[in-house]
């Protein structure tokens, strides 16, 4: 085999079968692939005097047996085996738990290396890791992989020093020197090396800085590839709508529009008249006015003789948008229907008709419109709201919808600058980072439980102004795993306080016509107090609730907090947002700390990506995010807009195309089909 990484790991020396499988079955399955799974930490051994050891800080010691060792058993196959050991000067002791064994291999008078947990105190070290003799220099520091069944770290040490020296010199440099010299990087099989078997600890720092660049410029070279496919293959519609009659439509609306959204509908409206298909996420925190935007897109494009579709996640985002967009639109002569699965028989058959005609020039609906018998006569735009709760292949059915219609995503989750450039580097992004002047911040507190009555005496007083209140709770009804406040539990408690009042209960286990009826009640001021589960997290709108109190808020992530927070400050009057919350943890106070200082959500979501982590901030299967081995995107983002940039440069230049210089990298994006229209759909 002419490439020596392509043998499977059972040519390695010290591999058989069994050790094969157990190494498939960690997906390492190569030469190659065993010399990049890299070690996720490094054990350091560095020798330290006693004198600077701090009380139950990990230590590293070299000492001489100076007793026999002492072996006693307590409970069943429970042991603890102690010897002293002369370190120095001092005469410490040395114990190991439940490794009998180790007595038979202490000496008198031997030399040995220990690694524990020091106890200052009692002067007393517990041993994790031993050796006899000395550890050598170029042992202190030691890596650690992720190993699993007959595969130990201590193999698989071994195993690692075999396949970097047989091996380590036939790793391919796929960067070139230009790039290389120009951020003054390692060269790639001594950094395969040195993240092995590092010397110091300034070499792991450069060659982690080595690979983790080249994993974020090939992750973006696959992005900036599928994005120039897109582009220049993918026959759009050029859709030539009067400009005046559109600046006409947004002098007539009932608020100017802040600089923010003049600028992402300009961009929106730019791909609109361009041939090329528009691939576009808009993203703005709750209440910057995204539905406006939408409304001018959606009409240039009925204006130019297209159709225009909005699929939203639930019934009450569907109807609620359906009122505001009639408001808007219907003025001007655009027909809008309202497509749910609530809309059934002869009214749903004459709907589907005046779809296929053209004589609806917009439909807002749920996932009903992605059902076969929905045809459009020529759709134009394609708009999906809060993206994310859609599949992948809900989104695509909806633009299959018609023969290229450009696409707008919309999400109103304020996205990290760097999961926006991972996520959705194939997209062109708008962002609306500004609020509507006038709007009043949310005043935002936290409460410990123990002060539920104070804060239910303040939600009585904003009944009493006339005001609303939502109370969210985490889970339906009592659970043994988690000791939580639930809906049911909350609603009872709730009815027994505000007797005067009247308080709805919602959760996800009502049937939509429940459902909708009771945000009906709610909006209609016939519930003063609604207890819910997070279903209203997004998209209701009741100008007249003024207090949101979250039960257990440190349950929830801050981007969710923040979701729900934005439920309320929707009207004129000042709102509150109380978060009750007794947090045990360091990373749950900060939390709650951080909701109280800021309404901003995009600064929330880049806290939230720093407590969560990438992998974690919208869950590692539904992410979209590769698997890195390296790479983070909390901390390696300033090496993420490097590699984006250089990745723009690359993928736009001729050069790229055709000098020799660039074949590894060329190679790179045909082995994971980035030069295929049919890998990216």
């Amino acid at each position: 085999m002419s490439d020596p990484l392509a043998l499977p790991v059972s040519e390695v020396a010290g591999i058989g079968a069994e050790r094969a499988k157990t190494l498939s079955g960690m997906g390492l399955e190569t030469v190659g692939d065993l010399l990049f799974a890299f070690p996720f930490r490094y054990d350091h051994y560095e020798i330290k005097d006693l004198n600077d050891v701090r009380h139950n800080e990990r230590a590293t010691v070299i000492g001489k047996v100076h007793s026999e060792p002492s072996l006693a058993f307590f409970g069943r196959k429970r042991s603890r085996l102690t010897v002293r050991l002369l370190v120095g000067h001092y005469l410490v002791k040395a114990v190991w738990f439940n490794r009998p064994y180790v007595k038979k291999q202490l000496t008198l008078g031997e030399t040995v290396t220990v690694t524990g947990k020091w106890d200052q105190h009692r002067k007393t070290i517990t041993v994790n890791e031993w050796k006899k003799g000395e550890r050598s220099e170029d042992e202190t520091i030691a890596p650690v992989y992720s190993v699993k069944e007959n595969i130990t770290v201590k193999l698989f040490r071994r195993i690692m020093e075999t396949v970097v020296r047989e091996f380590g010199e036939a790793v391919p440099e796929i960067l070139p020197m230009a790039l290389l010299e120009r951020y003054k990087l390692m060269g790639r099989k001594d950094a395969v090396r040195a993240l092995h078997f590092p010397e110091s600890h300034g070499e792991i720092r450069q060659a982690r800085r080595r690979i983790v660049y080249e994993e974020l410029l090939l992750f973006q070279l696959k992005l900036h590839m599928f994005k120039k496919i897109r582009r220049e293959d993918s026959e759009g519609l050029s859709q030539l709508f009067d400009s005046e009659q559109v600046d006409h439509f947004k002098q007539g609306l009932p608020f100017p529009l802040t600089a923010a959204q003049q600028r992402v509908t300009q961009e929106i409206l730019q791909d609109l008249r361009s041939p090329q298909r528009m691939n576009r996420l808009l993203q703005g925190d709750v209440g910057s006015g995204k539905t406006v935007v939408a409304a001018i897109c959606l009409y240039a494009s009925i204006n130019a003789g297209y159709q225009g579709a909005l699929m939203v996640p639930t019934e009450i985002l569907a109807e609620q948008h359906f009122e505001s967009f009639k408001g808007l639109l219907a003025p001007f002569g655009v027909n809008i229907a309202l497509l749910t699965s609530s809309v059934k028989g002869k009214e749903r058959n004459e709907m589907l008709a005046a779809l296929k005609s053209g004589s609806i020039d917009l439909v807002i609906g749920t996932h009903a419109l992605i059902q076969d018998e929905i045809v459009f006569d020529q759709l134009g735009l394609a708009i999906t709201d809060e993206q994310h709760r859609f599949g992948v292949l809900q989104r695509r059915t909806l633009t299959d919808k018609g023969p290229s219609p450009d696409v707008l995503y919309m999400t109103a989750t304020p996205i990290p600058r760097t999961l926006a450039i991972s996520l959705f580097g194939d997209m062109d992004v708008s962002t609306i980072d500004e609020m509507p002047a006038g709007r009043q911040p949310i005043e935002t507190y936290w409460a410990k439980h123990s002060m539920l009555r104070r804060v239910l005496d303040f939600v009585e007083k904003e009944l009493k102004k006339g005001r609303q209140a939502y109370v969210i709770c985490p889970l339906i009804e009592e659970s043994d795993k988690l000791d939580v406040q639930n809906a049911i539990e909350v609603h009872a408690l709730l009815q027994e306080h505000f007797r005067k009042y009247k308080v709805g209960l919602m959760h996800g286990r009502l049937s939509a016509e429940e459902k909708e009826q009771v945000m009906d009640d709610f909006s209609e001021n016939r519930f003063h107090v609604l207890v819910s589960t997070t279903v209203v997290e997004v998209g209701v709108d009741v100008p007249n609730a003024t207090v949101m109190v979250v039960y257990d808020a440190e349950r929830f992530g801050l981007a969710q907090l923040h979701q729900l927070r934005g439920r309320v400050g929707r009207g004129k009057a000042q709102s509150y947002c109380i978060l009750l919350a007794d947090p045990k943890s360091d990373n749950g106070k900060q939390r709650m700390r951080i909701m109280t200082e800021t309404n901003d959500g995009f600064l929330l979501s880049e806290e939230d990506l720093k407590l969560r982590g990438s992998g974690d901030f919208f869950g590692r299967a539904q992410s979209g995010l590769p698997d890195f081995k390296l790479a983070d995107l909390t901390h390696d983002y300033r090496t993420l807009e490097t590699a984006r940039a250089d990745a723009d440069q690359l993928i736009g230049s001729d050069a790229f195309w055709h000098k020799e210089i660039y074949q590894p990298l060329r190679d790179y994006l045909i082995s994971v089909g980035a030069t295929s229209r049919e890998r990216i759909d």
